[in-house]
């Protein structure tokens, strides 16, 4: 692939740009300065990277990253009241196309899956895949066992034509419980703990399936997926 292609295709930008990004000596490979836009490189997906004005990229044929998503953002490209994720992200994954596999709301922290992988966002965002999700509630008042008895033989929500079961319900402290769904119905674990008989005053995700959200990586912070961590997201 010449050298002009990695990077449209990593979202540096039109062929117009890419090229006069090389052109005037902004692109590097290997540590060499390259400003042949034709120049072919062997693409091996774990090993070659570049540098755009000293900033180091690997080559990803698709994007698979994670959010530790603060609160007050939007997952929208377009938000209505709030910044957007895609704010806390390099521009180089909106122009790609990278989008957000599901949605935490704007006041909903933790782990938050992109991707430009359009298969791999229809499979952790279909209902029928049944993904396992874990979310940490802070509540109003004291988590009994009479609340956690309920969200683990389900609650019935307005709207909705039969209980909604947590797959787990536990409590993480006085007024902390941690609960496992697998549905991703509008606002539903907050839902789920008003009809328990409670009121959720924050909310975090910290697993999606087998994959857990970095204890080292801080709000706001992103980083690649990589084989490893895909497959932990599988087997869960």
């Amino acid at each position: 692939m010449n050298l002009e292609s990695i990077l449209f295709t990593q979202g540096f930008g039109s062929r117009r740009q890419c090229r006069a990004l090389i052109a005037d000596g902004r692109v590097s490979v290997g540590g060499t300065v390259r400003t042949d836009a034709d120049a072919d490189f062997s693409i091996d997906d774990s090993a070659f990277g570049f540098s755009v004005d000293g900033v180091a990229w690997p080559y990803r044929e698709r994007a698979y990253l994670l959010l530790n998503k603060p609160a007050g953002y939007e997952c929208s490209r377009e938000p209505q009241h709030h910044l957007s994720v895609f704010s806390l992200l390099p521009p180089q994954f909106a122009e790609r196309g990278v989008q957000c596999v599901g949605r935490l709301d704007q006041d909903t922290t933790g782990l938050l899956l992109l991707s430009d992988d359009g298969k791999f966002v229809h499979l952790f965002t279909s209902p029928k895949r049944k993904v396992r999700k874990v979310y940490v509630a802070t509540t109003r008042h004291p988590v009994d066992d009479a609340q956690l008895a309920a969200l683990r033989d389900g609650v019935l929500l307005h709207g909705e034509p039969k209980p909604i079961a947590a797959v787990e319900a536990e409590a993480r402290g006085d007024r902390q419980l941690a609960l496992t769904v697998m549905e991703g119905k509008y606002h539903q674990v907050k839902r789920m703990i008003a009809a328990a008989g409670n009121r959720c005053e924050a909310l975090h995700r910290e697993r999606i399936g087998g994959l857990a959200l970095p204890a080292a990586l801080a709000p706001g912070a992103w980083q690649w997926l990589d084989e490893t961590d895909l497959g932990s997201l599988r087997s869960g």
